[in-house]
Formats: C-alpha cells, structure tokens, sequence
C-alpha cells in the first residue's frame, strides 16, 4: 500500500472536481433509494386509500406523486452530472500522474534505464499509469459513496423503526467490511498475473512491430506469431480469472440482497415501528432494502481491483524514484569563453569490467573541424555520449570552454551544442512543429524562416503544399523518405545554430548523391564553429583539420588527410576501398 501514497498525494490538486463527483454520486444513490423506496409507499398506501370511498377521497395523490418526479428528474440530473464530473476528475488525475511522471523521469540519464527495455518503459509510462485511474473511480468513489449512504439509510429507516434500520444496515455493514477484504485476497494473485500477462503481450507486440523488417529478412516472422499467441492467450486467461471474481462478488451481493430482503421482510410483517399490521411502510422499508443494492454492487468489485493498482504503482515507481546517475548544477555561471573541448585520461564502460575508452585524450580547438574514425565497437559514439552527459565517465576530466561539463547546467549545455545524429526522429504532428522543437529556449523564428530553412537542406519539394508547415508527417515520419527525415534533422542544426556542431554518422544509410549533398550543408554550416565528426567511412576527409584513428578504446593515430595517407597503411586501404 505504501506504493500508492506518492499517487494519492497528487489527488489533492483535483479535490474540487473529486469532491464534486462524490457529492453527485451521492445525490445519485439517495435519490434512486428514495426514488424506489417512495414509490413503493405510493403504490402500497394508493391501494389501500382505494379500498373504501372515503380513504380514497382523503388520500394525498399529488404530493407523493410529485416527489416521485422530483426524485426521478434529481436521479436523472446527478448521474449525468456525476459520470461528468468523475470522468473529468479521473481524466485530470491521468494527466497530472503522467506530468508527474515525466518530471521525474526526465532527469534521468542512459545509465538509469540501460536494464529496461524500451517498450517496458512505455508500459509503465502508459498503460501502468492508466490501471491507476481506477484508484479514484473504481476504488475511492464507491468506498466512500457507500459508506456515508450507508449511515443515510440507517438515519431514513430508523426514523421509521430502529429495530430494521439496524438490521438492514448491520447486514449491510458487515458486507461492506468483509466483502472487500475477501474479494482482495481473491483477486490479488489474478490482478498481478493481469498486469504482467499485459505488460508481456505489449512488449512482444511493439517489438514486432518494430523489428517487423529484421523477422521478415530472417524468415522468423511465423515463430515470433505464435510467441505473440501465446502471450495473447496468457493474458486472455489472466483477464477471464478477473472476470471470475468479478462475478462471483456480484454474485454475493445478490445473495446478501437477496436475504436482506427476506429478512426485513419477516421482521417488518409484524409491523413497522408503532403499526402493528403490515402496511405501506412495509413496502416502503422492503424497496428501500431492495434498493440498497445499488450503492452495494461496486464495493467488493472495487477491491479487486487494488492487487493490479498496487503492482502498476510499484512498476511506476521503479522508474520514477530513481536517483539521477548524472546530475546538473541548479544554479547558472559564466562558463564557456571559447567552444573548445578536451579529455583527459578519460576511461569509461558501460558495464564493469569491460572497458569502452581507455585513457582516452582528445583536444579540440574553438572553431577546429575534427574527425573520429574506427570500426564499429571501437568507442567514437561513446565520446560524443559522454561530451553531451548522456553516460558519466569513471575517470578523467571533460572540459568544455576550459570549463568541467559538470559545471554547466543542463540548459547551457544543450546551448553550447547540437548533435545531428545517425537517426532523426520525427514526432507524429506537422512540419513547423517538427522543426521548432529544436529551437533553444526563448528563439523564435516565424513562418517564413522555416521556408527559408528547408530550402536551404533541399526540401523545396515540401513547400508546394497549399500550408506546407501545417502538413502532417505521420508518426515516424512515415510520409518522408529517409533522405528527407535526414535533411529535417539538418535543418533543426540549422535552426539551433549552436557554436558546437556534434556529427554522429550523419550520413549514414542514405545513397551517395544525398550524401554528398547533406555532407556539404553541414559543412557550410560548421564554418566558424567547433566541429566533431563520428564516422567509420572517410567521407569530407579532405575539410577536416585533424583526423584521429580509434582502435581499442584509444586514438591510435592522428593527422592531415594528406600526412595519414603518407603514414598509415591502414588509413590508406580505407582511402581505396570503394565507399558504398
């Protein structure tokens, strides 16, 4: 339970809206009791004004019949107004728990999240957060709703005969106390395997669908279906044990109504407080019991649903208390006179014991234009994490300006560079969205700026819609070919225009003509600004001033174009080979 009290102390924002759907929950139950209980009266006490003319002449038809249209209309009104007013709390908790959520997560660095999965941390963030709406609604509301209604209907009964009110409601109380109990411990196990068997089935299938291209190559699509298949069924099965129980505690409040009824029934056939014979109070006082059942009906369901909140919370929490791996300075400084960079003595791993740089050095000058190359494994992306503190070095310095990269805070940091890396990611929404997120905080550019940017990366095919900016790109960019969501991933370096340009195999996958053509926007772009150049392919060599070879988590050799071609072999085969 202690996983639940950092969600529920979020609830307090929403109190207005929670308080109002509880009070119209309310409103609701007593006016459907009083609704049943009345008429029941009406239709008892016409029957036996209408026994003889003179009762029938004496009877009040039109007061009662007014109420019941009264309590009819006020039933109608609150329930709309409560399905309102609860929907719009439980939809105001969701938003505040992701906020809250998200918050916390976003300090979070590479190293805090390298054990999850990718589509488990969407689970958590989606799917986990929404079994917790049931908290308030399904939980929360009926608890309460039902308990003060409780001491209502023992206050309306008793004003008629104590006796009954404590009858019925004692009956009733030991339902509301037991039933949710033993339909907890029904449903604990259930609830668990519930949201497991969901968060296994979402998993598999979002990692399908992104390796879709990579199964169908291998042929391992008909195997990875029939995983998808199972884990279907497993969760299916989970969902029907739930379903179980639900029945079953429905089941028992019928049966608890059921001998309710029976035994108000026998008790009020004596009479109902000072009338000895049976009369329309006793009508009044058995469809007020059959009534009860309403507010009754979603207190042992309610509990069921507890085991499954409690495990998406703890799930939540796995994520969201986490300690930061990489912390940034609250307060900003003067830093960074000039857009150098330099390690020194730097080793870093992503796991103990098997080192990714070792003692690695590097010094780049403000304005210098330097290329990394090695083989694939050999640490050049390692260097560009840690110049962004994506990962945090087990050893050595990384200064930038002449400054630690500790000293920085997180948004003079994102200031001070701009990394154009091997993948562009594309948001689903439109084209000026798209592009204005990567503008720095406080830039603003307008409509025909943006314009002006993407034909400059050669995107002028985009602007011949009748409001180009206002085109929607598809999730993923799925209406772009990968040459174009390149060239919006140029254009966002553009757009930020930071004195640090970080270049982590950016042109990686596209055909040479496309190639040679973002190689040379970047390269117009970088004059007068710190460059660095991931890559394992010797592409715009020629403009760099220095190169370094990596192999082994260190710089095995540095140099000119020109001077590595005259002094490594090694450089010189890469030179010939065919570039694909």
């Amino acid at each position: 339970m202690k996983s639940l009290l950092p969600f529920l102390k979020l609830f307090k924002k929403q109190w207005f809206m929670m308080l109002l759907g509880l009070i119209l929950s309310f409103i609701t139950l007593a006016a459907g009791i009083g609704l049943l209980s009345l008429s029941g009266w009406f239709l008892s006490a016409s029957a036996v004004a209408g026994l003889s003319v003179a009762t029938a002449q004496a009877f009040n038809f039109f007061t009662p019949a007014g109420g019941v249209r009264f309590l009819s209309i006020a039933r109608t009104a609150s329930r709309y107004g409560e399905r309102l007013a609860t929907h719009e709390a439980t939809f105001r908790l969701l938003t505040d728990l992701r906020r809250w959520s998200w918050r916390r997560i976003l300090p979070l660095s590479a190293g805090n999240l390298q054990q999850m999965r990718q589509a488990d941390i969407l689970n958590r963030l989606v799917a986990d957060i929404d079994t917790l709406d049931h908290l308030y609604l399904r939980l929360i509301t009926p608890m309460l709703v039902s308990g003060v209604m409780l001491v209502g209907l023992y206050l309306f009964i008793a004003w008629f005969d104590p006796v009954l009110a404590i009858s019925l409601c004692g009956l009733l109380l030991l339902a509301w106390l037991g039933l949710p109990v033993i339909f907890y411990r029904l449903g604990l196990q259930p609830g668990r395997q519930q949201v497991e068997a969901k968060r296994h089935y979402r998993v598999m299938l979002l990692e399908m669908i992104q390796g879709l291209a990579e199964l169908s190559l291998f042929n391992a699509v008909p195997l990875y279906r029939e995983k998808l298949r199972q884990s279907e069924l497993s969760m299916l099965q989970s969902q029907r044990a739930m379903a179980k129980i639900a029945g079953l505690s429905q089941a028992a409040l019928l049966l608890i109504n059921g001998f309710a009824v029976a035994l108000i029934l026998y008790l009020a056939s004596a009479g109902v407080g000072e009338h000895t014979q049976p009369g329309p109070l006793l009508a009044l006082v058995v469809f007020a019991t059959m009534a009860s059942i309403e507010m009754m009906m979603p207190v042992a369901g309610a509990f069921s649903h507890l085991s499954s909140c409690i495990q998406a919370a703890e799930r939540v929490n796995e994520i969201v208390e986490q300690r930061p791996h990489i912390c940034f300075p609250d307060s900003e400084q003067n830093l960074a006179q000039d857009a150098s960079i330099e390690l020194a003595n730097v080793a870093f791993s992503y796991v103990p014991h098997r080192p990714v740089l070792k003692h690695f050095d590097l010094r780049i000058g403000s304005g210098q234009h330097v290329a990394l190359l090695g083989e694939t494994g050999c640490g050049k992306s390692s260097v560009l994490s840690l110049m962004s503190r994506q990962w945090q070095a087990q050893q050595g310095q990384l200064s930038i300006g002449g400054h630690n990269v500790a000293d920085y805070t997180e948004p003079q940091l994102r200031q001070m560079m701009t990394v154009v890396s091997q993948r562009v990611y594309i948001f689903s929404g439109s084209l000026r969205n798209n592009l204005k997120m990567a503008l720095p905080p406080g830039k603003a550019v307008d409509d025909l700026q943006l314009m002006l940017v993407l034909q400059q990366v050669g995107l002028d095919n985009l602007l011949d819609a009748e409001k180009p900016l206002d085109q929607l790109v598809g999730e993923g960019g799925r209406s772009l070919s990968g040459g174009e969501q390149r060239r919006i991933g140029v254009a966002r370096a553009l757009l930020r225009d930071a004195p640090i340009l970080l270049l982590d195999e950016p042109t990686e996958g596209l055909d040479k003509q496309t190639e040679r053509e973002v190689m040379s926007l970047l390269l117009n772009f970088a004059q007068g600004k710190t460059l660095l150049m991931i890559s394992h392919r010797l592409l715009a060599m020629a403009n760099m001033d220095v190169i370094h070879l990596m192999a082994d988590g260190k710089i095995r050799v540095s140099g000119t174009h020109e001077q590595l071609l005259e002094s490594d072999t090694v450089y010189a085969k890469l030179q010939r080979r065919p570039q694909i």
